[in-house]
């Protein structure tokens, strides 16, 4: 895996993402040449052609990833549905920018001609590598040593990432349980490397100490097989860090939890800015939503409420108010469920489009956040985690934030298991937190509200 922007990604998806951004830049230019004969090399070299088929090509890329074209989970039909939308959105898109700007032009049926050669190029493409994906010579066996939850996650994990290009080829965990010992898994280990053709295994035991075949594995990584820790590749292919088997000494000596003091003062000098570019640019929104919650929903047009922000410290965020004013009159400080009956209509399209979250602006502003770090929880929440999840206290080492990792990766936790699932996500975070994976959040961000996927 390459980790980009403090993300790591599979190396198959960042092959697929260069070649396609290959076929159509090949394409834009091989419709040039058809389209404009002799005149081609001038206008690619003297009239900005290459200039615009890069700009064309990025726009085409930036489209495919709004559309989640790299998500490889996603059903083979859908996909191709998915590129033949954002290759008809680029066209219309073209339209648009060529007629109010004629100069955008390369040549007359360019842009025609290069995405019906990109769409024929990329659908083939797509196809080729769905079947070279499906190739056992162009995946690592792996072997998973390992029987608990957390080796069980790490197994159905790889056999539903095929872009991961890892075939389990086993785990401990299909062995009788009283066989789980040092003797019986070093014989195991043995007996792979023999005749399995072994290729990585991935350490995953709760219990080390006693059970781990220390000789064994030494012998395999001499051989060239390749020996990972079950937590440090989980967190590579899934974007959280484990916290139920997590060894404090793990915290103490893996890379990351790095916060000095001249990276928190850029990344708030960063906060204001975009907060306060983002105010400017919202304004106009503002006295249209209070008039929307206002006819709908007696009560005030803000709520605020108390939340645990770095360490410890506890200030009150604002929002735009989503629920009836008395929401809270009877049951007291409650999670709100997907289909709460206490969310009126319009704040229902507020919390879909995250716009309820606005007057957070203020908050970035004074100080009580960030605009990106783990979301803020209520006082009452955070005593009850805290006590039943390990570790909950380390989210609160930054500013939490108006959006965050957990955030676009996760739905909205409502109960004990849902929040330590986020705190997986927060963990990871901070163990990664750089200006570059804040950059990454917000764009996440953008194309969670363009399209419409809810609050997180």
């Amino acid at each position: 895996m390459i980790r980009l922007f403090s993300v790591y990604y599979p190396t198959r998806t960042l092959v697929l993402v260069g070649t396609e951004a290959l076929i159509l830049a090949a394409s834009l230019l091989l419709a040039v040449v058809i389209c404009c004969g002799s005149d081609a090399y001038l206008i690619l070299n003297y009239e900005n052609g290459v200039a615009k088929v890069l700009a064309v090509s990025g726009l085409a890329l930036l489209g495919f990833y709004y559309f989640d074209l790299y998500d490889l989970q996603r059903d083979r039909n859908e996909l191709y549905i998915r590129l033949l939308f954002a290759l008809g959105g680029l066209s219309l898109l073209l339209a648009m920018v060529t007629y109010l700007f004629p100069a955008f032009l390369i040549g007359n049926n360019v842009f025609t001609i290069g995405l019906l050669l990109a769409t024929a190029g990329l659908l083939s493409w797509r196809r080729f590598f769905e079947w070279l994906l499906q190739k056992s010579f162009l995946r690592e066996r792996v072997y998973v040593l390992g029987s608990g939850e957390r080796a069980q996650r790490l197994v159905e994990t790889l056999r539903t990432r095929p872009e991961l290009g890892m075939e389990v080829i086993g785990w401990a965990g299909a062995l009788q349980n009283g066989s789980l010992n040092r003797e019986t898994l070093g014989h195991r280990l043995t007996e792979l490397a023999r005749y399995a053709r072994v290729d990585r295994v991935i350490v995953a035991l709760e219990d080390r100490r006693s059970i781990m075949p220390v000789r064994e594995l030494l012998e395999l990584r001499l051989q060239g097989v390749k020996i990972d820790d079950a937590t440090a590749l989980l967190e590579k292919v899934s974007g959280k860090i484990e916290v139920d088997q997590l060894y404090p000494s793990w915290l103490i000596f893996s890379e990351g939890f790095r916060l000095n003091s001249t990276f928190l003062l850029v990344r708030r000098l960063v906060s204001i800015l975009i907060s306060l570019a983002l105010l400017i640019l919202v304004l106009p929104l503002i006295p249209l939503i209070a008039l929307a919650i206002r006819f709908t929903s007696p009560g005030p047009v803000f709520y605020r409420q108390r939340r645990v922000g770095q360490f410890g410290r506890v200030f009150y965020c604002y929002k735009f108010r989503t629920m009836r004013a008395d929401a809270e009159a009877d049951v007291g400080p409650t999670w709100a469920g997907d289909n709460d009956p206490r969310i009126t209509p319009v704040g229902r399209f507020l919390r879909k489009t995250r716009l309820d979250e606005l007057p957070q602006l203020w908050n970035v502003l004074r100080g009580d956040m960030g605009f990106v770090g783990p979301r803020p929880e209520r006082p009452e929440f955070v005593e009850k985690l805290t006590a039943h999840i390990p570790y909950y206290h380390l989210r609160h080492i930054i500013r939490p934030g108006i959006t965050g990792w957990a955030q676009i990766n996760y739905h909205y936790g409502a109960s004990i298991e849902e929040s330590k699932e986020k705190l997986r996500y927060d963990l990871y975070y901070i163990k990664n937190i750089s200006l570059s994976l804040d950059l990454y959040i917000v764009l996440q961000t953008i194309k969670t509200v363009v399209l419409g996927r809810g609050s997180r």
